[in-house]
């Protein structure tokens, strides 16, 4: 029996997108845009079992980020941005201070491959946590335990259905749910606008919880400036429909790691080419690789998905300017022109 159509956005906020209907839903799953994304266990147990072709060379990669400590600018008062590891980043603008999916601690399967720039006792005096999907690599229980006692004040900016998952482990959790294309409420006085669109992704955190709470992506609207946070996405036409809606972004943190082997993880992430294409359809003026050198995610070697980005920058097929920071480093994002 085919699963009933209906649609669903915050009904509180509004949506910037004329004419959007809401995100679509088959039964009680979000749909991948228009269709039904549903990876399969059989896709992930063949790529266990089979052998990697770069495996002897990924062995072989030790290389890891460079770590500088940035305690420090979780006390600052100008505006910044710092990459904390994998998509986990600290942006301060107009003195409002934002963290972005923050997984702190290892845990199975996840192992940090270099050491955090702070300690997270550090992580104080945040106004808005954002967190733009439920993956286990970008949204960590004990991250968000520990956030929100440090952080009573702090607002969860996430996306529909991600309240109950939060408050299963922060019960006074504040969270603000948008749909795509939805704005949400700062307030009257915020300098900045926030509004919360699509990636070409999927949910799942459980055995019975498949793309039951929605994915995506953040831009940031500050003075005259862009800042687009992509998530977790495959290159699909959300870039463009962003560019077209918004016109060129400033400042894009993109993904770049967890694309190899193709047939598992291309519906899932871009790959460094897939990366440029999407920044250069955005009409990025400056772009900063995330989702890469953190944990052990796919086959690619280590250094391979930053080492292949800078390639296509210095070949002149990145129209925005390159920055990759170390984790930890202090990026002056406010006076890039």
């Amino acid at each position: 029996m085919p699963k009933r159509i209906s649609y669903l956005r915050n009904d509180q906020l509004p949506t910037v997108r004329p004419g959007y209907p809401g995100n679509k839903l088959f039964g009680n799953e979000f749909a991948n845009g228009e269709e039904l994304l549903e990876p399969s266990f059989g896709t992930v147990l063949k790529w266990q079992l089979e052998t990697n072709p770069q495996k002897e060379e990924k062995k072989a990669d030790t290389w890891a980020p460079a770590v500088v400590d940035c305690t420090a600018a979780f006390s600052a008062t100008e505006d910044l941005l710092v990459w904390l590891g994998h998509s986990c980043f600290l942006l301060r603008a107009a003195g409002v201070t934002l963290l972005f999916d923050p997984v702190l601690f290892s845990s199975i399967g996840l192992r940090h491959r270099h050491a955090l720039p702070c300690p997270p006792e550090a992580m104080r005096s945040l106004d808005y946590l954002l967190l733009s999907h439920g993956h286990r690599d970008h949204l960590d229980e004990k991250s968000i335990k520990l956030l929100a006692h440090q952080n009573p004040q702090m607002q969860v900016l996430s996306s529909l259905r991600m309240g109950p998952l939060l408050r299963g482990m922060a019960k006074n959790i504040n969270v603000q749910e948008a749909g795509w294309w939805q704005q949400y409420d700062l307030g009257p006085d915020s300098p900045l606008e926030i509004t919360y669109l699509p990636a070409a992704h999927w949910h799942r955190r459980g055995l019975a919880d498949l793309n039951e709470v929605l994915w995506g992506s953040f831009l940031i609207k500050v003075n005259d400036k862009l800042l687009y946070f992509a998530g977790d996405t495959a290159y699909a036409n959300h870039f463009e429909a962003i560019e077209q809606r918004f016109g060129p972004i400033d400042i894009t943190l993109m993904p770049i790691g967890a694309y190899k082997p193709a047939y598992m993880m291309a519906q899932s992430h871009v790959n460094p080419h897939e990366a440029a294409k999407a920044a250069n359809v955005l009409r990025a003026g400056h772009v900063v690789p995330m989702h890469h050198g953190t944990f052990d995610l796919s086959d690619e070697p280590a250094s391979e998905p930053l080492r292949q980005l800078t390639e296509v920058a210095a070949g002149g097929m990145l129209r925005g300017e390159l920055h990759a920071p170390a984790v930890g480093e202090v990026l002056r994002w406010q006076d890039w022109e």
